[in-house]
């Protein structure tokens, strides 16, 4: 977020305006902090853990300095500023526009409705080392195979480092083995995958890999989380980095020279340390591997070795440090541009469809569809249309208006549900089927009245927000921290059963 003006900051001690990225000491403190009008910072300047998730109805200024082009992404970026916001110009001057500074012309982008798609998500680096970490023992058993010995043993703990590609392997796959093994099955996140995680954390079904179970591992076990204590970022890219060049080894791949020469760099680098005990110890070896000497005819057992004795020292290594570039420039502001996105509804235009449709439907509640709504009864397809037609001929809106509603709401049953809410005894009475029988104490039950709560405001409610504030002020792991995994499977398939029947 920007501002159109310049500002002093020496007096706000460094708290007005904020970097919040995954490395920022309490980032969800900091985004919680600047999601309130009375706290700072005013100003958040982040990569991708501001564009969902928040609602800031005070925000005036977006400044985009990042090429989009998904288009799912983009009007969550720009979703940001459309937020109402009574009073924000002044007394009965409530919020009308918002400002959007966009350095990288992704507005042009947009104009001409480019044909786009939702890039996945980069792969985490637990995510790389999982993954690579199969794929060399996956080498290995190719390897094996190829020589005609196919005689591969249970894997066990080395303590050692590796002599022999077997033992190379073993350790590997025990590496992985532990780490599935330190899954909790109650995490929500690991749930849905149990089935699979309870199998590899038999140390048997490591001892040989199908393509099959290569698949399910990469795929499906990847990126899961796991209870075993968190690594330094540089000491998992350095096995990243020893993992690629064993892996070019074993496949004869040219992006082998360009490794060897990544981990040359950081062994003259790490020599730059040597008056700390721990580098000393390992100078020998630190100075071999800036010959060329050391990586003729090098192989995986000593890459490994490398791996584990240098691991935990190449964080010592300094990050580059780089000359500040002081500018004085002025800021100039170009002409207004109008740019028309296709099948863009004005949020402005929009939000007041939202609020005359609220208006319209909550005066007439004793409607039959509506409350088949308030009271979650099943809908069906001509309660739909019924819907439809009572919006249409209320002229609260225009047909696009509709088409709108429906596509952002996931129907147009939804997006009323969200506007009239749900019924508060109704809502008591769903969650009354959850608590039957069952003896809680007072944090179960404030959590339950909390679901009743946001139920009777929003009529439908996604199991994730159990996992967001205010949910986690009660408890930080939400419903995991309170009930049983099978109770949270219970409370889960409720909330799923009164967003199903808002849906013909």
């Amino acid at each position: 977020m920007g501002l159109s003006h310049k500002i002093a900051l020496l007096p706000f001690k460094g708290e007005f305006a904020r970097v919040i990225t995954f490395k920022t000491a309490y980032p969800q403190t900091l985004i919680d902090n600047f999601s309130s009008k009375d706290k700072e910072p005013h100003i958040a300047i982040s990569v991708d853990m501001l564009d969902t998730g928040i609602d800031v109805p005070e925000i005036v200024n977006l400044v985009l300095f990042k090429l989009v082009r998904s288009k799912t992404k983009f009007w969550q970026m720009v979703g940001r500023g459309t937020r109402r916001c009574p009073d924000l110009f002044g007394l009965g001057q409530d919020k009308q526009f918002f400002y959007l500074f966009d350095y990288c012309q992704n507005l042009e982008f947009f104009e001409h409705n480019a044909e786009t798609t939702d890039a996945p998500i980069g792969k985490s680096l637990g995510t790389q080392l999982f993954t690579a970490r199969l794929e060399l023992i996956t080498e290995l058993d190719k390897k094996v195979v190829e020589v005609g010995n196919t005689t591969i043993k249970e894997p066990q703990t080395f303590s050692e480092e590796p002599k022999t590609d077997a033992e190379l392997r073993q350790q590997v796959a025990n590496l992985l083995h532990t780490e599935v093994a330190a899954m909790n099955s109650d995490n929500f996140v690991v749930r849905p995958k149990r089935r699979l995680v309870e199998k590899y954390a038999s140390s048997q079904a490591w001892v040989s890999l199908s393509g099959e179970d290569f698949t399910e591992l990469s795929q499906e076990i990847a990126g899961l989380p796991s209870q075993l204590e968190a690594e330094a970022e540089e000491t998992k890219r350095f096995d990243v980095l020893v993992l690629k060049l064993q892996l070019a080894i074993l496949r004869s791949e040219p992006a082998f020279e360009r490794l060897r020469e990544q981990v040359k760099s950081l062994a003259s680098l790490l020599e730059e340390k040597s008056a700390i005990p721990l580098v000393r110890e390992q100078l020998p070896l630190i100075q071999d591997v800036q010959t060329d000497e050391w990586w003729q005819d090098v192989t995986l057992p000593m890459l490994e070795v490398l791996r584990k004795r240098l691991r935990f020292l190449v964080k010592l290594i300094e990050k580059q440090k780089r000359q500040p570039i002081y500018t004085d420039f002025e800021d100039v502001m170009g002409d207004e541009i109008t740019v028309e996105l296709p099948g863009f509804t004005s949020s402005d235009n929009f939000e007041k469809f939202r609020a005359k449709a609220r208006a319209f439907l909550r005066s007439h509640q004793d409607h039959v569809v509506i409350f088949k709504l308030r009271t979650n009864k099943q809908l069906t397809s001509s309660d739909l249309s019924e819907l439809e037609r009572i919006l249409a001929q209320s002229g609260v809106g225009a047909e696009e208006d509709i088409i709108h509603a429906k596509e952002e709401s996931q129907g147009l049953g939804l997006f009323v549900r969200s506007l009239v809410g749900l019924d508060r005894e109704v809502a008591k009475q769903e969650l009354a089927k959850f608590l039957s029988g069952k003896n809680l104490n007072s944090n179960q039950i404030e959590f339950a009245n909390m679901i009743v709560d946001y139920l009777t405001e929003h009529g439908v409610m996604d199991a994730a927000l159990l996992y967001e504030s205010p949910f986690t002020d009660i408890t930080p792991q939400g419903p995991d921290g309170l009930f049983t995994s099978s109770q949270v499977d219970e409370l889960v398939s409720l909330l799923e059963s009164v967003y199903a029947r808002a849906v013909a």
